[in-house]
């Protein structure tokens, strides 16, 4: 006798009371436990369907809608619901801005346990469609079906697809028609290398049998108008790769960089991998006051360029930089921050742990005229030492924009030991950020919080906080 499953339990006419972390909402069930719940507003009244029991919470889905919200709205994308992306469209813009604002509070007071300042209010996005620069796509031979394909009895003839994995299934891609998330010609693009290929009988990626030809598909542009293309392949088909990368740059003239990888590894990561250029040059150029940044295939760069800038201004406004400073920029990356503020300080010094990174923060500030710019490559934790720091001066304010786990424990015991006046702490991650806070509230107080929306229509939030000395 199989063994009953207790986990499905449908709870009924449940108000949804707030927006949770990871894009999904909470409701509370009649026993007090946390509901996880996507798809749905703050303010719906719901009938859920649960899928999974744990100690402390459900998680399920909403299978009936009793009223909806005022905070909700339609979603303008045909993909939303099934597509792992933009999890928030349908809520108003300026609801997205409130909880995220909150969460950052949250996180900041629940995590941090410091004294903080007033918030200021988060800057929301001019753009909320059409905002990201970098896009990566995945073909594949077994698109997702829908449940009416499911069921249905007909042939599905081609089931090739170009377009994003769906959420927890990493061999199952949605085969996108129209994203809105990249301006055009991103969408021209990519349905145009799909029905090329499928008209040439190009085979489509199999990620269980690893065969195939045509891998992931990469698409960068930038505010100047230039474009890149780069096309992963798995198989070193050379007739085959030509035929559809000629065709694409015949099609597309204004592309500025078209580039391909053949990659045969069981992951599809390009870092390891040997770029070819095959027509144009290696990279694109995006600009901000008047400052040039080169962009290659592996750069890191803030995905959208136009928030970057304004990310970008109110760091350099909570530097308060006189032109006397030398400045610390940890975790540089290609040194756009330490570019950007670099004509209203004396010295910037910057560290980064990725030696291709370091390579291009030197070429952009060459071609930008920058000589007050040093970079250096190395382990931050390692390199970030009193002989390097007597090496290049005591730093009067460090700006430090470290990845999602935040700051290692022995980069802020260097940053107490130095104890520059100001320390400007830019994060993607307000919880590690928050953690890192608490270990450096003994000897900083906490003066300004500014919370900026680099993702529309996602959980996603970036935080600026400026630190003072005590």
């Amino acid at each position: 006798m199989g063994r009953k499953n207790t986990d499905k339990v449908v709870f009924h006419q449940i108000q949804v009371l707030d927006a949770g972390a990871k894009g999904v909402s909470v409701a509370k069930a009649p026993d007090g436990k946390v509901i996880f719940i996507p798809n749905v507003v703050p303010g719906d009244v719901v009938d859920i369907q649960t899928f999974k029991k744990r100690k402390a919470y459900y998680e399920g889905k909403a299978v009936k809608f009793h009223e909806f919200s005022e905070h909700r709205i339609d979603p303008i994308c045909e993909h939303f619901g099934v597509c792992g992306g933009c999890k928030w469209q349908n809520m108003k813009y300026s609801q997205q801005l409130y909880y995220k604002q909150n969460e950052v509070k949250n996180h900041l007071q629940r995590i941090g346990k410091i004294e903080l300042p007033e918030f200021e209010a988060i800057l929301g996005s001019e753009k909320q469609f059409f905002y990201r620069n970098k896009m990566e796509f995945s073909f594949s031979n077994s698109r997702w079906l829908t449940e009416k394909e499911i069921e249905s009895t007909e042939d599905l003839g081609n089931r090739n697809a170009l377009g994003f994995h769906i959420p927890k299934m990493w061999d199952k891609i949605l085969d996108i028609t129209k994203c809105h998330l990249q301006e055009d010609p991103s969408n021209a693009i990519r349905n145009e290398i799909r029905a090329f290929a499928n008209e040439n009988n190009l085979a489509f990626f199999n990620p269980r049998e690893h065969s195939g030809l045509l891998r992931t598909f990469m698409i960068r542009t930038a505010s100047t108008g230039e474009i890149m293309v780069l096309i992963q392949f798995f198989e070193n088909d050379k007739a085959n790769r030509e035929l559809i990368l000629d065709h694409l740059y015949a099609k597309f003239p204004q592309i500025t960089s078209l580039q391909y990888v053949i990659n045969s590894k069981p992951n599809d990561a390009i870092y390891d991998q040997n770029i070819k250029l095959y027509k144009g040059r290696d990279y694109i150029l995006e600009e901000m006051e008047g400052l040039k940044f080169s962009i290659n295939a592996k750069s890191f760069y803030q995905t959208n360029s136009d928030q970057a800038y304004e990310l970008y201004k109110i760091t350099r406004d909570f530097a308060g930089l006189s032109g006397n400073e030398t400045v610390y920029d940890l975790y540089t990356g290609t040194g756009t921050i330490a570019q950007f503020v670099s004509k209203k300080a004396k010295k910037v010094i910057g560290v980064e742990s990725v030696p291709e990174a370091i390579l291009d923060a030197k070429a952009n500030a060459e071609r930008n005229n920058i000589t007050n710019c040093e970079f250096f490559v190395g382990d931050m934790k390692v390199v970030f030492n009193e002989a390097f720091i007597a090496q290049h001066g005591k730093p009067d304010v460090i700006i430090t924009d470290p990845p999602r786990d935040g700051m290692h424990k022995d980069v802020i015991e260097q940053i107490l030991k130095i104890a520059p006046e100001k320390v400007v702490y830019v994060s993607c991650n307000s919880a590690t950020q928050a953690r890192d806070l608490a270990l450096m509230d003994e000897k900083y107080k906490v003066t300004r919080v500014r919370p900026v929306d680099m993702f529309p229509q996602t959980h996603h939030v970036e935080n600026v906080v400026l630190l003072e000395l005590r």
